[in-house]
């Protein structure tokens, strides 16, 4: 049985899928694979109920069942852009002040993760603990009910595009924050939103071994990240965005190797949202190999 991978419908993990997507090797890959696309949410939830094998799943939604598959990761050593989070701040006040002063933040439900962060941002960094209500990814209806809009993936980009445009729209100035920047800020570590994660026992009965699956998704990173210019030619297209953002977020934004920064990063992410409520305390991190 081929396995059963689920993966996330946005432009970030467009070099991670580059073989599964690109002749010749997405032939060759079928064999073995079967693909689908989904949210982030969404792709956790169906490897949690074994809807699919492999999924590219927020680092929220890891347990100790499922394992992590080494080599890929969706990440940021700096500024990631995507994770974004709009703050109404009218009196002007420093960013600790302004950010005390939030009692709801809008949220898009696309990730836990991304919520996770915001939650220890708030908690964690900045004491003060805001209500959150899920809305779809549209930042003025967002910043109508609420203090603060998270927003993440392409609308996060979408909304970069139109700054100005929402930036008018409001009396008081916005702060935009990027969450990436923030959590490297106070801690030290990139920022981690996703990572390649296997229920185990589906190796078995799909006669994929695991040092096979790492050396086919790795071998896709590779190829995608040598090829961005044509990611960028075919993604253009589809996202109101210009060549140029994408390939600056492709090359410059996201980080692709699962390395062991970004591994203490997941671990510390984990010990603090467990220690505010956020998330389930993750005994550790359970790595196939």
């Amino acid at each position: 049985m081929p396995l059963r991978v689920s993966a996330i419908a946005f432009l970030n993990p467009a070099p991670l899928l580059y073989n599964f997507e690109h002749e010749p090797a997405a032939t060759q890959l079928r064999k073995n694979y079967t693909v689908h696309y989904t949210s982030p949410a969404r792709c956790a939830h169906e490897l949690l109920t074994d809807e699919a094998d492999l999924g590219l799943i927020p680092i929220a939604a890891l347990t100790p069942e499922l394992a992590i598959v080494p080599g890929c990761t969706i990440a940021s050593q700096h500024e990631v852009r995507s994770i974004l989070l709009l703050v109404k701040n009218p009196d002007r006040l420093p960013l600790h002040g302004a950010l005390q002063r939030v009692v709801t933040v809008a949220a898009d439900a696309a990730s836990r993760s991304s919520q996770a962060y915001t939650h220890i941002l708030f908690e964690r960094f900045h004491n003060t603990r805001p209500s959150y209500v899920e809305r779809p990814a549209d930042p003025l209806a967002m910043l109508a009910v609420a203090d603060a809009a998270l927003l993440i993936g392409d609308p996060a980009l979408l909304a970069r595009e139109h700054r100005a445009q929402i930036d008018a729209a409001f009396d008081e100035p916005l702060l935009w924050l990027d969450l990436a920047t923030l959590w490297r800020e106070h801690t030290g570590l990139p920022w981690v939103a996703a990572v390649w994660a296997l229920r185990p026992e589906a190796l078995e009965r799909s006669g994929v071994s695991a040092q096979q699956l790492i050396a086919d998704l790795v071998t896709s990173r590779d190829n995608g990240t040598a090829h961005v210019e044509d990611l960028v030619r075919e993604w253009t297209p589809r996202l109101p965005l210009s060549a140029e953002t994408i390939h600056t977020y492709l090359t410059r934004n996201i980080h692709y190797t699962l390395d062991p920064d970004c591994l203490r990063a997941i671990e510390l992410f984990r010990r603090l949202a467990a220690e505010i409520g956020a998330l389930p305390p993750l005994p550790g991190l359970n790595l196939l190999g």
